[in-house]
């Protein structure tokens, strides 16, 4: 835990480390570790969370892990899209986190040597896929604790209305399984907005902080998952041909031009913005996930009245299409700290997926949906969720979020948000977005390595 302590020596090694620490690369942090941290016998746990949406439900869960066994846990929260640089900030610090996330492939490259393996913790042997994990030779140096989906949530209620106007362009949402579809559909809402009471077929594609993040990374996602599929990439590649960019464009121009706002105003909306306008019924779809909904359900939306459908691009066979699906959430302990921290961290997991209130909350007050075998009985009220399952039951080719956890840095995410934004406001054009997403990989990849 990060604690202050009166010792000189202590002070002056965080004052060192502080200061080094903006010329040194992350595999240079090691001295500076909480390896000399948790010298009580119990140890401590320090979680550093990612999710700054269940950021009160991790707090209230460690309260009453210290309750219960007087183990100290920490928990702190990542600022919105700040998460690496909080993490390379808080291991230059003496008391380190003991737990910490990492969101796939590239990450970890950069970071398993600060991982502890964990084949033998009760997450690992919990796995129902032992395959998902993070894994450098035998050592398994990061486990998902969560699955999740995303697509276009989209509001039952307002479709149905939509498909009660004369002309409308389907019968029903199933009749939703491809981009000229949903193109279509999506179109005559906007023509239709004011008849229907919304502002625009989609909620706004915000590029503040809080809101990019669904088009830099999670719509990226896509465009890189078919051209990985047909190229049976399997590890990060150090180039991409950007095969789907064209399809990538569909989509986005989709979002603009049926927004509820002017592409003028995209700079400054924020997640916040997009989940209000849902909520308020103001427009029919909205990128995100199932970790939406607890926002979503405090909105007062009724459970009854969303769905989610996959995001269409336009690629061939998308008919067949499912969620975008997989684990982009790896616990991963602190190679570096004391070894009673990390038995402390280990035996704090354990208590999480498989106590009862671990459970409770992990899978309603954070609305997560686990990949353990100890939640096998839970049964999910968030209807995302219930949607995820109903298209992994149905046999629709999942999209794999793989590709997420390859990009090659957050620089390359942070260049591809910024020419999304100038070709959104009309101050670029679309090969700047091609060059962010096609050269600046091979750039970033070349940094990173």
């Amino acid at each position: 835990m990060k604690e202050k302590n009166s010792m000189m020596n202590r002070i002056i090694k965080t004052a060192v480390c502080m200061t080094a620490v903006a010329a040194m690369s992350v595999g240079a942090l090691a001295a500076c570790g909480s390896s000399d941290s948790g010298s009580d016998a119990k140890g401590k746990v320090y979680y550093l969370n990612y999710k700054p949406e269940i950021n009160d439900a991790w707090k209230a869960l460690a309260k009453k892990y210290t309750e219960k066994t007087g183990v100290e846990v920490k928990v702190e929260t990542a600022a919105s899209g700040t998460y690496q640089q909080t993490l390379k900030s808080e291991f230059a610090k003496s008391e380190a986190p003991t737990l910490f996330q990492l969101s796939g492939v590239a990450e970890y490259q950069t970071w398993k040597a600060y991982t502890s393996d964990m084949s033998d913790t009760e997450p690992y042997k919990q796995l129902k896929d032992k395959s998902m994990v993070l894994k450098d030779g035998d050592s398994v140096g990061g486990v998902p604790y969560v699955v999740e989906a995303y697509g276009l949530i989209y509001n039952k209620d307002l479709l149905a209305k939509y498909i009660a106007t004369d002309g409308a362009k389907i019968k029903s949402a199933d009749d939703i399984d491809n981009f000229d579809t949903l193109k279509a559909v999506a179109d005559d809402i906007q023509a239709k907005k004011d008849q229907l009471g919304v502002k625009g077929a989609f909620t706004s594609a915000g590029f503040d902080s809080s809101s990019d993040w669904r088009f830099k990374s999670l719509l990226a996602n896509n465009p890189l998952y078919f051209e990985f599929r047909d190229d049976n990439v399997t590890e990060q590649p150090e180039s991409i041909k950007g095969t789907y960019l064209p399809q990538f464009k569909q989509i986005f121009d989709l979002y603009l031009e049926d927004s509820t706002c002017p592409k003028s105003q995209v700079s400054s909306k924020t997640g916040d913005d997009a989940n209000s306008e849902f909520a308020l019924g103001e427009a029919v779809f909205y990128e995100n996930g199932t970790w939406a909904w607890p926002d979503l359900q405090k909105a007062g939306v009724k459970a009854e009245s969303v769905g989610m459908m996959p995001i269409y691009m336009g690629v061939e066979g998308e008919e067949n299409q499912g969620l975008d699906v997989n684990s982009e959430a790896y616990w991963c302990i602190n190679s570096k700290a004391s070894d009673a921290d990390k038995k402390a961290t280990k035996d704090f997991l354990k208590w999480v997926i498989t106590d009862q209130a671990g459970i409770d909350a992990i899978s309603n007050d954070m609305g997560l949906t686990t990949p353990f075998k100890s939640f096998e009985d839970v049964k999910s009220d968030n209807p995302l969720v219930q949607a995820e399952v109903a298209y992994q039951d149905s046999g629709k080719e999942a999209v794999s979020t793989r590709p997420n956890g390859m990009f090659p840095s957050d620089e390359w995410k942070n260049q591809l948000g910024s020419a999304l934004l100038e070709y959104a406001q009309g101050t670029g054009d679309w090969n700047a977005v091609k060059k962010a997403f096609v050269d600046n990989w091979k750039t970033e990849y070349d940094a990173t390595h």
